[in-house]
């Protein structure tokens, strides 16, 4: 955990991880409450969209868990640079973590296992993922108070669901033990995913913001779950062209049974954001990857339908 972190927690005036977790004097009013109560619908939404049950449940296709990552590795690239750009603004200096939180370079690690030392050239951003980034961006560059909403939504939950995700994805697509392929959802420099949660909901209390600017923040995050269904239904479609040979390691990893529902949201929008961009290169990326060449080779038709739509 990073000096600033440990200092903040041994400073009288802040809360510890431990006072934290005894502090019950959480008022309706405060962000991380209108936040919870005011995403309740989207979240309910986005975690019974057909992308995050069948991750869940160990449903995924190789290629398919590497076109999510694709997206999220411009996700994330877009939302640190425009939080490198804010850090010193008061409504998000308070919540600017890079050396617990962020993600680009376990996703950049990901890339190169699966794609290869010149993953660059041979990744996309999609058209709904495009859209997103365009969105942080926005955000960071015109409304700087409102990035708040898109780290909360994208880290908390990160912190959630992730080490669930994490052993679907090894034990399904029979990754490597030692973790390549799924560094994102490894935090280094957190040791309790739980503490630091509290830790950064004090944090977002805190914040000096007055009722309208709490109101859009809740707002500016229901959009960031929209951005994130949207990602889910592109995947979706795009995996409804890979046959399940393309899975290369297809094994259902959960019985059904337990607690299958632990955020799934926040847990599969770690793998499973986004797809690719740019309408007629469906077909030419697909034609890329080798596991499904024989699947567009036998299904030309439907493919060429839904080039029409989409972008890789």
């Amino acid at each position: 955990m990073s000096s600033d972190v440990t200092e903040a927690l041994e400073e009288p005036e802040n809360l510890s991880y431990e006072e934290l977790e005894e502090d019950d004097s959480v008022s309706p009013t405060d962000l991380s409450e209108l936040l919870k109560e005011g995403t309740k619908e989207s979240h309910d939404r986005a975690e019974n969209t057909q992308f995050v049950k069948d991750f869940l449940k160990g449903r995924i296709k190789r290629e398919l868990f590497k076109l999510g990552t694709v997206a999220l590795y411009f996700t994330y690239s877009a939302l640190e640079e425009e939080m490198e750009r804010n850090k010193d603004q008061p409504a998000f200096t308070p919540l600017y973590f890079p050396l617990e939180l962020h993600r680009q370079e376990a996703l950049a690690k990901d890339l190169e296992y699966f794609y290869g030392e010149d993953w660059r050239e041979k990744i996309q951003c999609s058209e709904a993922t495009q859209r997103y980034v365009e969105r942080i961006q926005h955000v960071g560059q015109h409304e700087p108070e409102l990035l708040v909403a898109h780290a909360y939504t994208r880290y908390m939950g990160d912190l959630s669901g992730g080490q669930v995700l994490k052993k679907v994805a090894q034990r399904a697509l029979r990754l490597p033990s030692t973790g390549e392929g799924i560094q994102f959802y490894v935090f280094e420099n957190i040791s309790n995913p739980q503490q630091f949660k509290q830790f950064y909901r004090a944090r977002l209390n805190a914040l000096d913001l007055d009722k309208g600017t709490k109101e859009r923040i809740v707002g500016e995050a229901n959009k960031a779950f929209e951005f994130n269904m949207q990602v889910f239904e592109e995947l979706d479609k795009i995996g409804a062209l890979l046959t399940e040979e393309a899975q290369e390691g297809s094994l259902p990893v959960h019985d059904g049974k337990g607690d299958l529902h632990k955020c799934p949201y926040y847990a599969a929008k770690l793998a499973g954001t986004e797809g690719s961009s740019c309408p007629c290169h469906l077909a030419l990326a697909l034609l890329k990857l080798p596991t499904i060449q024989l699947v567009l080779a036998a299904c030309v038709a439907v493919a060429a339908g839904v080039a029409a739509w989409y972008v890789m």
